[in-house]
């Protein structure tokens, strides 16, 4: 039987999504760990999206496979009891058996913030990155725009893979700004590695007034990764929703 979960977490101590050797920390291996323990079989689950280290989420998606019918309530109560305080599974559903996670995704929607203010929020520190010299709206959405359709994104991606395509599709990108923060929010068919965290860098520097939409465009048809110079932190990063 095939079931669909729905998982939010902290990532702030774990090295990502995707289960690593040597008994590294990650979304994935600690989840398995406690199915395992649970149901006191091997379980693998898949993921939708296999978020970087710190990177956090309020709406991963995973599907496992087991050949038992599930209580679905009685599981969600005592799996969550199991679960570290930074992970919850907040949703369980019954799927064809067709259904993957990953796979059948159609959009996948993400979530920067910068908090601008030049006090911080000691209760959300852990979700934002803040820069407190004022930002250009207005030249953050003109670079934003260069990245949205479907580009070759080799410049913006750490993937090393000459195998798999960079080419992906970016739908819309929105800048919200708040009061005493501005939320990007990137919603497309799939990101690269490291993909959105580079997108970040030169969207702040637009807001910065150190690159404009002529100089992102060059950097994107350069396909030279090389341009990118650095990242912002992880921490401001957030997967928001993922639909099928």
């Amino acid at each position: 039987m095939n079931y669909k979960i729905k998982i939010i977490y902290d990532g702030t101590k774990y090295k990502g999504w995707q289960r690593l050797g040597n008994g590294e920390l990650t979304i994935q291996g600690k989840i398995e760990e406690i199915l395992t323990k649970y149901f006191r079989i091997n379980v693998e689950i898949i993921g939708s999206s296999r978020t970087d280290a710190g990177v956090h989420a309020a709406g991963q998606i995973a599907n496992f496979h087991i050949d038992k019918e599930l209580n679905l309530q009685m599981f969600l109560k005592e799996i969550n009891h199991y679960l570290p305080e930074d992970i919850s599974i907040t949703t369980i559903s019954k799927e064809d058996e067709r259904f993957h996670s990953r796979f059948n995704v159609s959009k996948k929607v993400y979530r920067y913030r910068i908090w601008t203010s030049s006090i911080g929020d000691p209760f959300n520190r852990k979700y934002y990155y803040q820069i407190e010299d004022e930002l250009d709206i207005d030249k953050m959405k003109s670079v934003a725009e260069v990245f949205t359709g479907i580009h070759d994104f080799t410049t913006f991606t750490n993937a090393k893979s000459k195998k798999k395509s960079m080419e992906r599709e970016v739908y819309k990108i929105d800048i919200i700004n708040k009061k005493s923060y501005i939320d990007v929010v990137f919603t497309g068919n799939g990101f690269l590695y490291n993909m959105i965290r580079r997108m970040m860098t030169i969207i702040i520097d637009a807001g910065l007034n150190n690159i404009n939409a002529k100089n992102a465009r060059r950097m994107l048809e350069a396909k030279d990764r090389s341009l990118v110079k650095y990242m912002v932190p992880a921490k401001g990063l957030m997967l928001m929703e993922i639909k099928y």
